[in-house]
């Protein structure tokens, strides 16, 4: 059983608050179904990653980057399309010196 995207979400920001950096959610969506966005941006070296929830076709749930850029304003362009098409989807910003997104599923990178 998963549990709801808003329990998932506060899980993910409590991780990121404990490993030193900050987290919050920039968009919420639905709190049983909604899917979820990360946004993670490396103060330390600037730019930024923006990653997306997916599932394998075994049921597999792991994380990929649907944007190449690492600039943050494509990114945000990126997350305004998707809000537009997905009215129940969660944005989480997570701030760190580091760029860590502080994801446990598998991710995938470009």
């Amino acid at each position: 059983m998963l549990l709801s995207t808003d329990i998932w979400v506060a899980a993910l920001i409590r991780r990121a608050e404990l490993g030193g950096a900050f987290a919050a959610v920039a968009r919420k969506g639905d709190a049983r179904a909604g899917s979820v966005l990360v946004k993670a941006v490396n103060r330390g070296e600037g730019g930024a990653r923006l990653y997306s929830e997916a599932t394998r076709g075994d049921g597999e749930r792991f994380w990929m980057q649907p944007v190449a850029s690492t600039v943050e304003s494509d990114l945000d362009a990126y997350i305004a399309r998707t809000a537009r098409i997905d009215p129940d989807v969660w944005v989480v910003e997570i701030e760190d010196r580091q760029g860590r997104h502080f994801l446990t599923e598998a991710v995938e990178s470009r």
